[in-house]
């Protein structure tokens, strides 16, 4: 018998062993008029009355529009003893606008906190908003993280001031729908770095593919990395099902095989309804049979049909779950698999990885991203940006030189003479921090919509940047990386963060010097390291780091 939601935390409903359902709400663009209740507290109240409901998860202005803030509705649902989420994103806020709002949910009470990078804006007052991105949804799990270690500043005697600690439970995101593996690999590869940089749980985002849902559980057991896993859920109807089709939602993904049936059932006498609840109870019914955490129900505006929904999905035997997990699988033209598919369950297998994956990291294909400019710079790279390494010491001790000289003449030459190359080779936008060695040799600020460092987001379709104007930089890097052997590491390490005091300064002096983020010394606290993904499964012959595949 599940407990009652009453008695216990969210956290505790995804560590222990019963099944929760949690539900979310969108806010809106507005308030209600003068002397009436707004719907959205209505809803939000009948769900929080629902013995069904675990806990209520409330979104931080989705699709790049303006909404009332998620911890407004959140204070007016946790007066209810209601188990609150609340979604924080990068797209509005600078870090420490992203710290201040942490600070204000700490002292409000809210625990619960989903960190995610968040969609580009779509629109705005007078025009469409400039998204910010100070952060990535990596960077977010690293500030929380620190937040509850205690967050060290420096004090007014000269002398670091650690902060009191705080509590969050921190969730992150990740998207296993994608068709392509230079797509795919580089989502999971981040999301071990999210938990390896403090992230608590996990949610996936929206496909009807039960397969890669569970593909998320065997990667994770892979990369030797644990966390609650929450199922994602979304009814479905005619139109929402159009929009995810065409990318228009970023991250989520209604296949053309998926979409020919929703529109077979909503030209039904009921409009697809049966078909669309079905479909939502039978997804909730194949999470709780895989041993997932909980189950999250999107995509509905009546409390009731929340309710229904999680009814039928109980109603069922327990063992009907392996039928509709070889049902639900609408996966998209060739898509790919880290593993190979257990004919006798439709679903991964957990000990075999995809066969022709494990073959092409011996004998990586041929791509075009892997240019003379790439080689040149991984040479460059090794003379002299090495630590220890070829020229290292040479360049930091002529550096040195010349940050002593008053003038600053020959250090302004030099500079310009790095402006123009950079510029040239990379796009640079002279930050003053370099990322290229964090992105394959490519700039993050010329070739990001959203300048990560850490990472995809989940925004990308087919290879292309969720703006729909460029290859999406990290399925290029994967290419780049995955030709000298370096793939499966791509995202090993801690955080990067970007500092902006040294825009417009030189990234060859920051280096040397010891300025840029390489170096820094108040490097953000880190959960305890897992093994590197992959290393047992990697195939003996595979080729070694420094060199690349013939």
């Amino acid at each position: 018998m599940t407990p009652s939601k009453q008695d216990v935390t969210f956290e505790q409903m995804l560590r222990g062993e019963s099944f929760f359902y949690g539900a979310e709400l969108v806010t809106t663009r507005g308030i209600a008029p003068t002397g009436e209740r707004h719907k959205l507290v209505e809803l939000g109240e009948a769900l929080a009355d629902d013995p069904r409901i675990g806990w209520i998860s409330v979104t931080d202005n989705p699709g790049g529009s303006p909404m009332l803030p998620a911890d407004w509705l959140g204070r007016i649902l946790a007066s209810k003893r209601c188990q609150v989420v609340i979604h924080l994103t990068c797209k509005d806020l600078n870090r420490n606008g992203l710290e201040s709002a942490a600070w204000r949910y700490a002292a409000e009470g809210f625990r619960n906190i989903l960190a995610l990078t968040g969609d580009l804006p779509t629109t705005g007052y007078c025009g469409q908003a400039t998204g910010v991105f100070d952060l990535d949804s990596v960077g977010e799990v690293a500030l929380l993280n620190a937040m509850n270690q205690g967050l060290e500043i420096p004090g007014r005697k000269g002398t670091p001031e650690k902060l009191p600690k705080t509590d969050f439970f921190i969730g992150c995101a990740v998207s296993p729908f994608k068709r392509h593996e230079r797509e795919q690999m580089p989502q999971y590869f981040k999301l071990a770095r999210k938990l390896r940089c403090g992230a608590h749980w996990v949610i996936p985002q929206l496909g009807y593919d039960m397969r890669k849902y569970h593909e998320v559980t065997l990667f994770m057991k892979w990369a030797k990395v644990s966390a609650p896993v929450i199922g994602n859920v979304y009814v479905l109807n005619k139109v929402v099902a159009g929009l995810f089709n065409k990318n228009q939602i970023p991250g989520c993904v209604v296949s053309d095989k998926l979409l020919e049936t929703v529109n077979k059932y909503a030209a039904g006498p009921d409009k697809g309804q049966s078909f669309f609840r079905e479909l939502a109870a039978r997804q909730l019914a194949v999470f709780k049979g895989l041993g997932f955490a909980a189950g999250y129900l999107a995509g509905t505006a009546k409390a009731e049909n929340f309710g229904a929904i999680i009814d039928l999905a109980e109603s069922y035997g327990p063992n009907d779950w392996k039928d509709f997990a070889r049902e639900i699988q609408y996966p998209q033209p060739d898509e790919f698999y880290l593993f190979d598919q257990d004919p006798q369950t439709g679903l991964g297998n957990g000990d075999k990885l995809n066969p022709q994956y494990v073959a092409s990291l011996a004998h990586p294909p041929k791509t075009d991203n892997v240019t003379m400019s790439y080689r040149f710079s991984r040479k460059v790279h090794g003379v002299a940006f090495t630590p220890g390494e070829g020229q290292w010491n040479t360049f930091k001790k002529l550096y040195e030189g010349l940050d002593k000289k008053k003038d600053g003449i020959a250090s302004r030459a030099l500079h310009v003479i790095e402006r123009a190359s950079k510029e040239i080779g990379f796009g640079c936008k002279d930050c003053g921090d370099c990322s290229l060695p964090d992105c394959a040799y490519l700039c993050p600020r010329a070739s990001c919509s959203k300048a990560s460092r850490n990472g995809p987001c989940g925004g990308s379709f087919d290879g292309v940047c969720e703006q729909g104007d460029k290859e999406c930089l990290w399925a290029r890097a994967y290419d780049r990386l995955k030709y000298y052997g370096e793939s499966e590491h791509m995202l090993d390490g801690q955080a990067a963060f970007y500092d902006a005091k040294l825009a417009g300064t030189s990234s060859w002096a920051n280096a040397w010097l010891g300025r840029d983020h390489h170096h820094y010394d108040a490097k953000p606290p880190e959960a305890p390291k897992a093994p590197k993904p992959a290393e047992s499964a990697k195939p003996a012959d595979a080729p070694k780091p420094s060199e690349p595949a013939k």
